[in-house]
């Protein structure tokens, strides 16, 4: 838990943020049972504090896809922001800050920038960078009705242009070992089911049934990841898919306005596929750390007992706009009187308050578990207390 508890991809679901910690002298006889905790303070030659590098979605994106003119996943509209310092609109999809944002403030260290603002000739390259851009899923073809962003594929090219830069900086040893120490989170899934599988108008979703395309996505994330570690990342942390079928846009589908059982029962799919695809890679790649955090049972928690976390409502989104093509908070719609009493901001992405709750949880995981030894022989997940949902929910599948 304690290894996990740092981050929450994004995301969703999370994101569930990151850090470099101190290189093993060398990478390829790395102990491969143990996750560590970096600790806070540990320094890299131009970092005092935890550098991560962030891939992911809407849930992680903090402005990327600002700088794309013809792209149609954007949040640079006034009530996004409203929360934020300075009530600005920075690309994040939410209120306020992202649950990456909260974890950060927790380690004292700012957020990671997002990759399209740097300047790759200086020492911006040197520190965390966030590549995550909404829209983005595993498979390529996921978000292409959104014209503009950066898919998994093309996030792993930037990061590539990243290390390239900071070999020209400070040379190829002491970057393969910053690359080596840092910890990856990623945060992809979530696209592509809601705007992929789920979508009539997506080939995907009458092409495959679910266990072939849980099989595409599963291959296509080896491949993915493989890259990555070709690159020299070790430290990963997969952030498993959030109870999809609970947020705002999929209940309104159902009936009853209950949770759609079936699409939750994929996502549960999806991440034990995609924790056996991990621990495989622990078993096969030498100094490969990959973990699965479990992001569902910390999303669920928040969804089912709402009032124990100090929220009203967790049902329909602040800005009521769970029906509406594109689910945002766009300027002519109005946001709840009390933002902090809802656990969704829009019909996709949680709340500033609820970011901060999530975040306040894994931190509060991450103490506990560091205070009882730290590491864990096998990578844990967080939230575990919470009991898992059963494989096919009967409601409303």
């Amino acid at each position: 838990m304690a290894a996990l508890a740092v981050l929450f991809a994004i995301a969703i679901l999370a994101h569930c943020s990151a850090v470099v910690a101190a290189a093993p002298a060398d990478p390829a006889t790395a102990d491969t049972r143990n996750f560590t905790i970096p600790s806070p303070r540990s320094t890299t030659t131009t970092n005092k504090g935890p550098v991560t590098y962030v891939f992911g979605d809407s849930m992680s994106d903090v402005g990327n896809n600002n700088y794309f003119p013809m792209s149609l996943a954007k949040s640079n509209y006034p009530w996004y922001g409203i929360d934020y310092p300075g009530r600005e609109a920075t690309g994040r999809f939410t209120n306020g800050k992202t649950i990456g944002d909260y974890m950060a403030d927790k380690f004292g260290v700012p957020s990671p920038p997002p990759f399209l603002s740097l300047s790759l000739a200086g020492k911006d390259v040197l520190g965390g960078v966030n590549f995550a851009s909404g829209g983005a899923g595993i498979l390529n073809e996921t978000g292409v009705y959104f014209v503009q962003y950066l898919s998994f594929d093309e996030q792993i090219t930037c990061f590539e242009t990243v290390k390239k830069a900071m070999i020209a900086k400070i040379g190829k040893e002491a970057a393969e070992a910053a690359v080596n120490a840092a910890l990856f989170q990623i945060g992809l899934g979530s696209n592509d089911y809601i705007n992929n599988f789920l979508q009539p108008f997506m080939a995907d979703g009458t092409t495959y049934t679910h266990d072939q395309f849980i099989r595409l996505l599963i291959t296509t994330l080896d491949r993915q990841l493989k890259r990555l570690y070709g690159l020299g990342a070790r430290k990963v942390v997969f952030n498993g898919l959030a109870p999809l079928g609970c947020i705002p846009s999929q209940r309104v589908r159902s009936a009853d306005g209950k949770c759609l059982g079936k699409v939750n029962a994929y996502a549960v799919q999806f991440n034990a596929a995609a924790k056996k695809l991990l621990d495989g890679m622990n078993a096969k790649l030498p100094g490969a750390q990959m973990a699965l955090a479990d992001c569902y049972s910390v999303v669920m928690e928040l969804i089912e007992h709402p009032d124990k976390h100090g929220f009203t409502t967790a049902h329909t989104s602040c800005c009521n706009v769970d029906t509406e093509v594109g689910g945002l908070c766009l300027p002519n719609t109005r946001p709840c009187r009390d933002r902090s009493a809802f656990v969704f901001w829009d019909a996709y992405h949680t709340s500033d308050a609820a970011n901060k709750v999530i975040a306040d949880r894994l931190w509060a995981g991450m103490m506990a578990s560091a205070g009882h030894g730290g590491g864990a022989s096998a990578p844990p997940s967080v939230g575990a207390s919470s009991p898992a949902p059963a494989p096919f929910p009967s409601e409303d599948y």
